[in-house]
């Protein structure tokens, strides 16, 4: 099957994205690698969101095995009002801003800031070349808040169905 323009633009993108930023992978001062790692945001059995970071599983070239995308969108997200990235303890649950991802999908931040406050209080924090894994698509859901004083601009790639993601799982506590 041919690609086109769109897909060919998508994939480099994906590509960018994963090679640059804090979850990317990067050399260390010995020339060892760091590990590409993704925050996984998931329904537990209780109904609530949880995070968990996963070190994905690389070829001896370094590249991960090649996960169906249904598509590839771009957003610019303002800022929260009132959002306040020093603020750690945990919102209310019955607070409105719970909402659940609508597909199971990659959100790639290419530039500003966020976090995903999930169960808890754990909040997650995002910068340029983080990528999370929202995986809460039912129970209570997870909190985003985007944090000034410019917009964060996200690629998302909804994942295909039946697409596993393997690798070490490291459960993020507060």
């Amino acid at each position: 099957m041919p690609f086109s323009a769109k897909h060919i633009a998508a994939i480099t993108v994906i590509g960018v994205g994963l090679t640059s930023g804090q979850g990317a992978l990067a050399q260390g001062a010995a020339g060892e690698h760091k590990p590409l790692i993704i925050t996984r945001i998931f329904t537990g059995p209780d109904g609530l969101a949880h995070a968990e970071d996963i070190e994905l599983k690389l070829n001896a070239r370094g590249v991960a095995d090649m996960m169906k995308a249904t598509g590839a969108e771009f957003s610019r997200r303002p800022p929260t009002p009132g959002a306040n990235p020093n603020n750690k303890s945990a919102t209310p649950l019955d607070a409105k801003e719970w909402h659940t991802g609508p597909s199971r999908q990659f959100v790639i931040t290419l530039t500003g800031s966020s976090e995903v406050e999930v169960s808890g209080g754990v909040h997650v924090m995002a910068g340029p070349g983080h990528i999370n894994l929202i995986e809460d698509t039912t129970g209570k859901g997870h909190i985003t808040r985007n944090f000034g004083p410019d917009d964060r601009v996200v690629i998302t790639v909804p994942l295909a169905d039946g697409v596993v993601i393997e690798g070490k799982r490291t459960p993020r506590t507060k």
